[in-house]
């Protein structure tokens, strides 16, 4: 019997078993309708947890949000590793497919700001129920708590996998789809950083991705928990910028996260050289991205005017939050009891600036282990970007997040993940339909 093995149920092993299984069964209808469709064990899912999608499940706050609906061009500059090889995975299987795919699977979709894509119902386990009822209904067998020990291969080729219990599956396809190393809780252990190495395979530095900063400044902690949905952010090291960007932010115990932050976050870890010691990373937050400086010194000097015989202290109420208001009179250096109308011109000008140019010092990530997506992984130049096939071992390909591919924010990461098992589930069911036609498929 010929079989294609996905080891992992995660969002690129989920589609990939999927797109595996309707390949070869189209290829099958096609060249025997009188035959079963889908005989047991062809397209063999293998998932070392209890349940398909663990991290699914947690993404987007248990809201996932299934992929990004703008123009397919604008996903490349979303990517920040290896964008080009992605061109033949998205192109394949871009997002309008994606929505098409759960649409059609029965989990209704909605848009919202900056065109992420969520489900209706705003539960993750409706994305989850969907993939597992086209999952049955292309006849995919899937194995729960069953864990992958190794690959196993023969002169270049796919041989197939040795489970944990010491069961060979034989296979003519293995498609490795195991996640990064983020979020092991729920099963990302870096199995197929292993499994890929072992195969010959080079594997890039593991680093932290869509991650949330810790930074130096003690008063950052006493914004702890205040959200601003509307505010600009530039990363610098030095005078080098790495990173701007606009979106919604949040103060933390540790420092700062939010949407915007772990796009930040990414490129701190993709251009900043930790263990180099050179200049000192510096986040900078304009409070008020929509006015210009000009703009701003016109807003306080109305604000000063109907204001003008209180003290400064009292004065902020209309401009910022009240959390941030003492932060706001600490950083400006004027004294809190000065009144508004003795506030000099240079005073106002500096405290523009302060608003506009909030500096904070970044003193790294968290750990890799609270990312949401792991940078780095099995090298792209050892893969086919047409197929997803290893160029190392015949019959063996890789899908989603262990390969070395990230995005930003905004679903570009999970769509990664769509298409790219999309691309090599339906390219290992081609493997499989290729080596079948030599067959004698009427005498079975």
């Amino acid at each position: 019997m010929k079989r294609v093995i996905v080891i992992g149920g995660g969002a690129a092993g989920m589609m990939a078993a999927y797109a595996a299984a309707k390949t070869w069964n189209a290829a099958k209808k096609a060249e025997c309708r009188d035959r079963q469709v889908q005989e047991e064990g062809e397209i063999l899912l293998l998932e070392k947890n209890e349940k398909l999608g663990k991290k699914v499940f947690i993404t987007g706050k248990g809201r996932c949000n299934v992929t990004n609906a703008c123009a397919i061009e604008d996903f490349f500059q979303n990517v920040i590793s290896n964008k080009k090889f992605m061109y033949s995975a998205f192109y394949t299987f871009d997002n309008r497919a994606v929505m098409d795919f759960f649409e059609q699977a029965g989990c209704p979709l909605k848009t919202e700001r900056g065109e992420r894509v969520f489900p209706v119902s705003d539960h993750s386990s409706d994305v989850i129920v969907a993939l597992e009822r086209r999952l049955k209904s292309e006849g995919v067998c899937v194995r729960l708590h069953t864990k992958v020990k190794t690959l196993l291969t023969e002169k270049g080729m796919i041989k197939g996998v040795l489970l944990e219990d010491g069961t060979p599956k034989e296979a003519d396809a293995v498609i490795v789809a195991t996640g990064g190393i983020s979020y092991p809780l729920t099963g990302s252990t870096g199995d197929g950083y292993r499994f890929a190495k072992e195969a010959g395979h080079q594997i890039k530095p593991l680093l932290p991705a869509l991650i949330p900063f810790e930074i130096r400044e003690d008063w950052c902690r006493d914004l702890q928990g205040l959200s601003l949905r509307n505010a600009a952010v530039t990363l610098k090291e030095g005078k080098k910028e790495l990173y701007s960007g606009f979106g919604e932010m949040l103060f933390t115990h540790f420092g700062v996260s939010g949407p915007l932050i772990l796009s930040a976050g990414s490129m701190y870890s993709k251009k900043v050289n930790k263990t180099s010691g050179t200049a000192p990373v510096q986040l900078f937050i304009d409070l008020k991205p929509a006015l210009s400086a000009e703009q701003l010194d016109k807003r306080l000097l109305r604000d000063f005017e109907e204001n003008k015989n209180r003290q400064f202290k009292n004065s902020l109420g209309g401009l910022f939050p009240a959390k941030m208001i003492p932060v706001m009179l600490e950083m400006s250096g004027i004294r809190p009891e000065k009144k508004v109308n003795e506030i000099t011109r240079e005073e106002r000008k500096q405290f523009v600036s302060i608003i506009k140019s909030l500096p904070l010092t970044v003193t790294g990530t968290r750990p890799i282990k609270e990312a949401i997506v792991t940078m780095g992984g099995i090298d792209v130049k050892e893969i086919n970007p047409s197929t997803m096939e290893s160029k190392i071992i015949k019959g063996l390909f890789f899908a989603g997040e262990v390969i070395d591919v990230d995005a930003l924010t905004g679903g570009f990461n999970l769509q990664a993940a769509w298409s790219t098992g999309y691309l090599a589930g339906e390219n290992a069911g081609n493997t499989i339909k290729a080596e079948n036609q030599n067959d004698s498929i009427l005498k079975i």
